[in-house]
């Protein structure tokens, strides 16, 4: 198991890396194009993230987090048990439940429209500030959940 935590800590992390680029500077980038293109970036974003790297780690992650919070909870009342079942539910209701209840139906929308037609690019406004808003929270819940299994590692004595 310690390698699953250890694991689960860096990947939950790198997954924060992801987001916080997406927050901190491409879709500020996509915000500076013309509507239609920063519209038609996004579409193409959406497309190749679904057969690149990301997928294999987003769905290892979530995974790892429902493992590693009812390993946590066959274990409670030892050191780090706690820490294991809060960090497990922080990624995946942090993560996965706010990805699949906001980002990915804001995609799914943003994908039905045309780039160039009548109200795209009210629907693309709105949809840089919701689905960027939403991104900072899968951040600050992967990061969190990371930092929740390092010291969970410290908790256990895990080195």
């Amino acid at each position: 198991m310690k390698a699953v935590i250890w694991t689960s800590a860096l990947a939950f992390a790198a997954m924060a890396g992801v987001y916080f680029t997406f927050s901190g500077f491409v879709m500020r980038s996509l915000a500076t194009l013309p509507a239609a293109q920063g519209i038609a970036a996004m579409q193409s974003i959406n497309k190749v993230i679904l057969s690149s790297g990301f997928m294999p780690l987003f769905w290892g992650t979530t995974l790892a987090a429902l493992v590693l919070a009812i390993w946590g909870i066959t274990q409670w009342g030892t050191p780090g048990a706690t820490l294991l079942v809060t960090g497990g539910l922080l990624y995946g209701l942090g993560m996965f439940g706010i990805t699949a209840a906001f980002n990915v139906p804001l995609n799914e929308a943003l994908d039905a429209v045309g780039p160039t037609t009548a109200g795209a690019a009210k629907l693309w406004e709105d949809y840089l500030v919701v689905w960027t808003r939403w991104n900072h929270a899968r951040t600050v819940a992967s990061l969190g959940a990371s930092d929740l299994l390092l010291a969970a590692v410290r908790a256990m004595g895990i080195t």
